[in-house]
């Protein structure tokens, strides 16, 4: 068995994840090597008990990992494990990041410049032109829009960042073998075109309710804030807000009218704190040094490659920070005397330059 194969084992064994793998690397070197121990020693690890000791060498052995490998293929869909360097970056900061993740599509170094827009899955005609025209400016501006690809909000999230030619990606609560919703086949095929279709589920995981709430912390983990558009309150798009809030994320809302079922979720999240947010320039200057390196002027056409711009005063800022000896990302933010949100998206953008790279545990050299 391969460390590929014993990774795709572990994540489709339920109750383990990234966790439980770090926990078994730090010990044995590699998971292969978990497979031949016996459950007393794996019991005496840190965080493993006699339930996840038996799903290690019991319940695993169940999974077909060879049979999802296989309908990988036949799908064109890559399996990616958490070690791989195509995992995305902004996953791996998040709290309990997916083992594997399923994706199908292509993933671009500047996806990690993204907004999330999500809302309601019944919502107003308001609602639906608001999200494809924020999609639509924001993709234009070289924002990768992310979303779940459901009825209403997401559906029109996509379809405004495709109308502009921008990039897009779906996060789906469900395997990317089993579409959900059925009629958004089509957008589906789009969104490849444009970008990926996302899932930390097995490839025949049928769209179940309990899915989309964990769903959720993808969407905003791949974002730097989130944008609600239209919400209930008790809508899923809320679940989302409350994941970027704990992920450090900014989350911006749409007012809506006082008298409007789905417009009570948005206007209880700027009661609470979020960004009133009318314009595309409410989003753009709350995120700070992006703005300077992303968004250009009205008569300039918008780049998707932020290697070929200077350094804006925020990155000559960190950037003169740093060298070879690594330096974690709370000195810097006490260094620079800068909002911690602006020294994340700072080093964001320098690392997509290739001028800084990240080290384990949110320590930052000089490339």
């Amino acid at each position: 068995m391969t460390e590929f194969e014993a990774i795709l084992r572990l994540h489709m064994t339920k109750g383990i994840g990234v966790k439980t793998y770090q926990t078994l690397v730090e010990r044995f070197g590699a998971v292969t090597e978990a497979f031949q121990t016996s459950k007393t020693e794996l019991e005496k690890l840190p965080g493993i008990g006699e339930k996840t000791a038996i799903s290690i060498l019991e319940e695993s052995q169940h999974a077909d990992i060879y049979r999802e490998m296989e309908l990988a293929e036949k799908s064109n869909i890559r399996i990616v494990p958490y070690t791989s360097a195509e995992y995305p970056q902004h996953l791996k900061n998040i709290y309990d990041p997916p083992l594997v993740l399923y994706i199908k599509g292509t993933l671009a170094e500047t996806d990690v410049i993204a907004l999330a827009i999500v809302g309601a899955r019944r919502c107003t005609y308001y609602g639906l032109s608001q999200a494809e025209r924020f999609a639509r400016q924001l993709a234009q501006k070289g924002f990768c829009i992310i979303s779940g690809m459901a009825r209403g909000i997401d559906t029109a999230a996509h379809r405004g960042a495709i109308s502009s030619n921008g990039r897009t990606i779906a996060v789906l609560g469900c395997g990317l073998g089993s579409m959900y919703p059925k009629e958004n086949a089509a957008l589906a095929e789009e969104i490849i075109q444009h970008g990926a279709l996302i899932s930390e589920f097995p490839i025949n995981t049928p769209p179940d309710y309990r899915n989309f709430p964990p769903r959720n912390r993808l969407i905003s983990g791949l974002s730097l804030g989130v944008v609600v558009i239209e919400s209930t309150l008790k809508s899923g798009s809320l679940i989302t807000a409350q994941w970027a809030l704990e992920q450090g994320k900014e989350v911006f809302a749409l007012p809506g009218n006082i008298d409007s079922v789905y417009s009570r979720g948005t206007n209880k999240l700027i009661k609470e704190g979020a960004k009133l947010t009318e314009d595309v320039t409410d989003i753009i200057q709350e995120l700070g040094p992006i703005a300077d390196t992303l968004c250009p002027a009205d008569n300039e056409s918008p780049t998707n490659d932020p290697r070929d711009l200077l350094l804006n005063s925020h990155e000559k800022k960190v950037f003169s920070l740093l060298s070879s000896a690594p330096l974690y990302i709370d000195e810097i933010i006490q260094s620079t005397n800068l909002p911690s949100s602006i020294v994340s998206s700072t080093l964001m953008i320098l690392e997509i330059k290739k001028l800084v790279k990240q080290l384990s545990g949110k320590r930052f050299v000089k490339a």
